[in-house]
């Protein structure tokens, strides 16, 4: 996030703070519920050929546990690169404000 936008948020009443605190949690909620639910849909659609039986078959539960374990695995490595670029990102930030001072 933007360095402005943070020291920007410092000013705000405690109130107003508060409510963007509210938003922001609705906002990761329900990006959470997205993507629970395109997880189920990409692998039911993926896994899930037969309709003659109310249970999954041994076949479709397999296919259906490393789909979703392949999501994870994928989820996993996209935030750890993202919290790496933003260590970066942060780290080379500083150099720059640093340069600046002298």
């Amino acid at each position: 996030m933007d360095k402005k936008i943070i020291s920007d948020l410092d000013n705000f009443p405690e109130e107003d703070k508060q409510r963007m605190s509210t938003v922001v949690d609705q906002l990761q909620f329900r990006d959470s519920l997205r993507m629970y639910n395109s997880v189920v849909e990409r692998c039911f659609n993926e896994c899930v050929n037969a309709f003659y039986r109310k249970s999954l078959t041994k076949q479709e539960e397999t296919c259906v546990l490393r789909c979703a374990q392949k999501f994870l695995s994928l989820s996993t490595q996209v935030g750890l690169r993202f919290s790496d670029l933003t260590q970066e990102a942060s780290t080379t930030d500083k150099g720059a404000e640093s340069k600046l001072d002298c």
